[in-house]
């Protein structure tokens, strides 16, 4: 099992800054909805099986996005927005 997750985080390493930081961007909407639902008028069953779906989402794009860019790619973002 530890050479699979291995694979998997060596494939990601592999992949463009470019995708990374797409990767990262598309956690913010998911936040956005995971807390936003909550103004919904339904059971509160179904507003917990939103939120764990939508906020496990978030956690999935950001934990990725930060794999494909590794510390290299996280010191060139942290540059940009120091820049601006």
């Amino acid at each position: 099992m530890k050479v699979f997750f291995q694979k998997i985080k060596n494939w990601l390493k592999g992949l463009s800054f470019r995708t990374g930081v797409i990767v990262l961007l598309m956690c913010v909407p998911f936040y956005i909805l995971s807390f936003a639902q909550m103004a919904l008028p339904i059971s509160a069953k179904a507003k917990g099986v939103l939120w764990v779906i939508l906020f496990g989402l978030a956690k999935t794009f950001q934990y990725g996005g930060l794999t494909i860019l590794g510390v290299e790619g996280v010191k060139r973002v942290r540059a940009y927005f120091k820049r601006k």
